[in-house]
């Protein structure tokens, strides 16, 4: 039996998570001795120059020994930076379209002077991303 027939019968059930420009799967399989596993494979998507593109992809192996304690940790970390920051996404400045909400509203007022409007945009550098 070839490697990829093997893989296609040891996958029991799978699930899919899409998040922007990375993809995380869900897999559960099965071991020669027919007990279950699961892998979670993180397929993020990169462009080359010439509009071409691959995945790079990162899985993690995770057996039911390990559950309990994974589970409990994973808990815990994502309940820390919950409490420590909160739900709301503080930047988004790696997504291409991401801008300001001050720059929005800028655009958006027409009744502003060209003095104000200069003076907001001489103070609106972000030294952060030079």
């Amino acid at each position: 039996m070839s490697d990829q027939n093997m893989m296609e019968r040891e996958e029991i059930q799978s699930k899919v998570m899409r998040a922007g420009r990375r993809t995380y799967f869900f897999d559960v399989r099965a071991t020669k001795a027919g007990d279950y596993y699961l892998t979670i494979t993180e397929s993020k998507k990169f462009t080359n120059d010439d509009g071409s593109y691959h995945y790079k992809k990162h899985k993690i192996y995770l057996y039911k020994e390990d559950f309990v304690e994974f589970k409990e940790n994973l808990e815990e970390m994502t309940d820390f930076i919950i409490d420590e920051k909160g739900e709301e996404v503080i930047s988004e400045r790696h997504q291409k379209d991401y801008k300001k909400e001050e720059d929005m509203e800028l655009s958006d007022s027409d009744d502003s002077s060209d003095e104000e409007n200069s003076t907001n945009s001489f103070t609106d550098v972000d030294f952060d991303d030079i």
